[in-house]
């Protein structure tokens, strides 16, 4: 979907639909009041009247709408117009502030992964025409909507192509098609990438990592993207769980819940979707991504409960539970990364546990760590870009459950209750003492996929991760 802003009114805009968004009290004086009463139309949130011989979709509104609801509204709004014959839609602006969230709304709700249909339904809507010009005819400076758009466009696709990464089936998206890919986006945005195959992992002592993989056809492969600006303010590194499929391996999945599981590798995505956008919006930071991308399987070669396994930072980690692999996995990248790179801060990205979506419901990430202002920042970041987050408190009494007997450390508690945080201080213990305050957990299991739309999501990926972390990122910059 092309979107473009120009400067003229939008009566003098060539365009085959208008979009108007109503609240209930405009609905009063509306020059088609009667005509959309009549149709049913009451100005409900998100509530939709197309007014096909005006050329008009109408789209309902609160009074004192927040960004989030325009965002919300605009995809509701572009996802009817698709339905249409028209090719190209036009509306005005609301607040300059509300811009950027109907341009996501725009962008975001638009977005379709028909890949895998033999008849994919392509859309007749193939741009949609900004104004300048307010809904009530005062004007806004075309060069500051430009600058908007720009970056928010950036932001919007790089959220779309962790969507599409996410999406992509396991035999499609093994660990090397992913390292693939990484190569294919460090060539086209002028990064640096890195690649270890099993060889360089062992010469790592990767064998947390590698233990995992070991019962697949499809071989880990370890990617470490960088980008590197002249004189940059900050150097921040980014890991993500890149489980291309995870069955559970010896402590097997149930049938229904290995369905979704293409999406276990959402965080690795997320964190190559951040430094395409990093790239291509030239912040003056420099990034590192790296991504374990790691197949789960079930073969005579498989990990077993009760293995211990020595992981990169020398630590034994007793396995009591073949499903929590990702732990194991992000043990051996982030002493890795913390090995290779001397950041000012460590963030990591996982499709992690599904006792977070216990504990905040499916849409929210949380967010963990031992810095309680870094941790509030992300809140704020989080709420600016139109994702949620929310923290899950740390305590020494959840950290005994992880103890182990027979290793320093168990891959999982000795309890069923408060597994979101158990697993984080189980990162914990591949942290660096000098790294602890500098350090945030997000666990993306909720957030990262979803079976029903909802806000500007449609089945499937949503990139979570994505939009607050280049907020906080920008954040940096300034």
């Amino acid at each position: 979907m092309n979107v473009k802003i120009v400067n003229q009114p939008l009566g003098q805009i060539n365009a085959d639909l208008s979009v108007e968004f109503v609240t209930p009290a405009q609905l009063e004086t509306h020059p088609h009041t009667a005509l959309l009463k009549q149709a049913g139309f009451k100005a409900d949130l998100e509530q939709l009247c197309a007014l096909h011989e005006h050329r008009l979709l109408v789209c309902g509104i609160d009074n004192n709408a927040s960004d989030e609801l325009y965002r919300s509204a605009m995809a509701a709004a572009i996802r009817s117009a698709m339905n249409y014959g028209y090719g190209t839609l036009k509306l005005a602006q609301y607040t300059q502030k509300s811009f950027k969230a109907l341009i996501e709304g725009v962008l975001l709700g638009s977005y379709r992964f028909e890949a895998y249909k033999s008849e994919p339904k392509p859309s007749s809507l193939t741009e949609v025409i900004f104004s300048n010009e307010n809904h009530d005819g005062s004007g806004n400076a075309i060069d500051e909507l430009e600058a908007i758009l720009k970056q928010t466009t950036i932001i919007a696709k790089a959220t779309n192509f962790v969507r599409t990464l996410v999406n992509q089936t396991p035999d499609d998206m093994t660990p090397q098609q992913m390292a693939i890919t990484a190569d294919i986006l460090a060539k086209n945005n002028n990064l640096e990438c890195t690649i270890l195959d099993v060889n360089g992992l062992e010469d790592e002592k990767m064998f947390a990592m590698l233990s995992v993989g070991r019962g697949s056809a499809h071989p880990p492969r370890l990617i470490h993207l960088a980008y590197k600006p002249e004189n940059p303010k900050r150097v921040i590194t980014l890991v993500g769980k890149g489980l291309t499929y995870d069955s559970g391996g010896l402590s097997l999945k149930a049938a229904t819940s290995m369905v979704t599981m293409k999406m276990d590798k959402a965080g690795g995505c997320a964190v190559m979707g951040i430094i395409k956008a990093v790239s291509e919006l030239n912040l003056d930071i420099e990034v590192h991504a790296f991504v374990g991308a790691v197949e789960n399987m079930i073969s005579g070669n498989a990990y077993k409960p009760d293995d211990v396994l020595r992981a990169k930072n020398g630590k034994t980690i007793e396995v009591r539970n073949t499903d929590a692999e990702g732990r194991l996995v992000l043990a051996d990248v982030l002493g890795y990364a913390q090995e290779y790179v001397k950041a000012d801060y460590l963030f990591d990205y996982a499709t992690l546990t599904g006792a977070c979506m216990v504990a905040l419901g499916p849409y929210t990430t949380g967010v963990m760590g031992h810095n309680e202002s870094l941790k509030q920042e992300w809140l704020s970041a989080a709420d600016a870009s139109g994702e949620y987050c929310g923290i899950l408190p740390f305590n020494r009494h959840l950290k005994k459950l992880i103890k182990s007997d027979l290793a320093d450390v168990c891959n999982v508690s000795s309890k069923p209750y408060g597994g979101a945080i158990t697993a984080a201080l189980f990162l914990d213990n591949f942290i660096n003492e000098d790294m602890k305050e500098k350090w945030v957990h997000f666990d993306i299991a909720g957030s990262a996929y979803t079976e029903s739309a909802w806000d500007v999501h449609t089945y499937g990926g949503t990139g979570a991760g994505v939009r607050m972390t280049l907020n906080w990122l920008m954040e940096q910059c300034k």
